[in-house]
């Protein structure tokens, strides 16, 4: 493992960060003595995609109708709720 001194840790920053995240970890050290251990987070590496639940459940045809005469009655345009 790799170990940089303060000074260089804060100039090459940016390299060293690269490099730990590619699977190479590195130390910070102060006065020769080490201080830290920079590693890479293990997060997944490909997001979460929509359509995870495919195949699993099923959305009817008329999704987006479902529950439309009770949504007109209750702003008063629908059918049983129409104002003339």
């Amino acid at each position: 493992m790799v170990t940089v001194n303060m000074h260089e840790a804060k100039t090459q920053l940016s390299k060293l960060v690269d490099r730990a995240v590619k699977g190479e970890p590195f130390v910070i050290a102060k006065a020769g003595k080490p201080l830290v251990r920079v590693t890479a987070l293990e997060a997944p590496r490909i997001p979460q995609r929509l359509g995870f639940l495919a195949g699993e459940i099923a959305v009817p045809d008329d999704f987006d109708r479902l529950g439309e005469a009770e949504i007109a009655v209750l702003f008063g345009s629908g059918p049983l709720g129409r104002k003339e």
